[in-house]
């Protein structure tokens, strides 16, 4: 028997409300709105309780809670973008240059675009990102290396003089931890430039090594 309304007649009086007999079925509450239905039910067949969009259980999952209590939100913004096209190589000196991560290992919200390097936030809150590059031949003439993180509120930046006593062959930039602002339809990019000197740094195109990364927190 479906139960479809429950009135503040008697409730009170109520110590348990039992939906289901124990049978191998799912059970679940349903929330029938104007524009979107919702509903929290019992997944029988991953025994984990499940809340999420529409009328049918399981489809459209937001928040998953399993039998052990672990708690994973499917829809959630996260990704992980790595690798590039090609090899970027003798990049121009006082010029930002877009690193455009072209693989994805994930990207729960398809909020990355691989063909512009940009991540677009779907909703206001505040974000984690972190990245790190794989350069080569990093050259100790110049003035300064920038590495940046580009948001349409505000440019988060790595800077380097590089007065080693020669060139480098290797160098990777990170930042493992940036918590940042950012608005609906807000961007967010990672950037490099190089202010004077010899136009030969590289960035490798490694999977491995050359990675972007981010994800919705609050």
């Amino acid at each position: 028997m479906a139960l479809t309304k429950i009135t503040g007649e008697g409730v009170g009086a109520l110590d348990t409300i039992t939906i289901g007999d124990g049978s191998a079925a799912d059970k679940k509450i349903l929330f029938d709105g104007n524009a979107q239905d919702y509903h929290i039910g019992l997944d029988d067949s991953t025994d984990s309780l499940t809340i999420g969009l529409g009328s049918a259980l399981g489809t459209t999952s937001h928040m998953v809670i399993d039998a052990n209590g672990h708690v994973t939100k499917p829809l959630q913004s996260a990704f992980l973008a790595n690798g590039l096209a090609s090899e970027l190589t003798d990049l121009a000196i006082n010029t930002e240059h877009t690193i455009v991560f072209n693989g994805e290992r994930f990207d729960q919200n398809s909020d990355y675009n691989t063909s512009n390097g940009e991540f677009t936030a779907p909703v206001t809150g505040k974000y984690q990102f972190n990245f790190m590059l794989y350069t080569q031949n990093v050259d100790t003439g110049a003035n300064y290396y920038q590495i940046k993180l580009t948001t349409s509120n505000l440019t988060y930046i790595l800077i380097l003089e590089p007065k080693f006593s020669s060139d480098v062959l290797y160098f990777t930039w990170h930042a493992p931890h940036l918590l940042v602002d950012m608005d609906s339809s807000d961007t967010a990019k990672v950037q490099i430039v190089q202010n004077g000197g010899t136009a030969q740094l590289h960035v490798s195109n490694n999977a491995n090594y050359t990675v972007f990364s981010g994800y919705l927190v609050a």
